[in-house]
């Protein structure tokens, strides 16, 4: 699974979370997306890499801008995985 965390301009309110989550679900298959307007962010998790420019299209087109993509593996922690080393 992949974490990609974009740093999102022009988001002011809850309404602007919802906006950029619909768009990330209509746009790609992920299995699960959170956006936070005072972080500025929205943390996206799917099982295959998703393009940065068709990213950014779908941002951009409802009127909010991308400033920096993350991309990183991630692995979803277990409850029994507590001090595990």
């Amino acid at each position: 699974m992949i974490k990609i965390t974009v740093k999102v301009d022009g988001m002011a309110c809850g309404m602007c979370e919802a906006h950029i989550n619909d768009a990330m679900r209509r746009s790609f298959n992920v299995k699960k997306v959170t956006s936070s307007h005072s972080k500025g962010e929205t943390v996206i998790l799917t099982e295959e890499d998703l393009e940065e420019e068709k990213l950014e299209e779908a941002i951009n087109g409802g009127g909010y801008e991308v400033l920096s993509v993350k991309k990183e593996p991630y692995q979803k922690k277990s409850l029994f995985s507590f001090g595990k080393k």
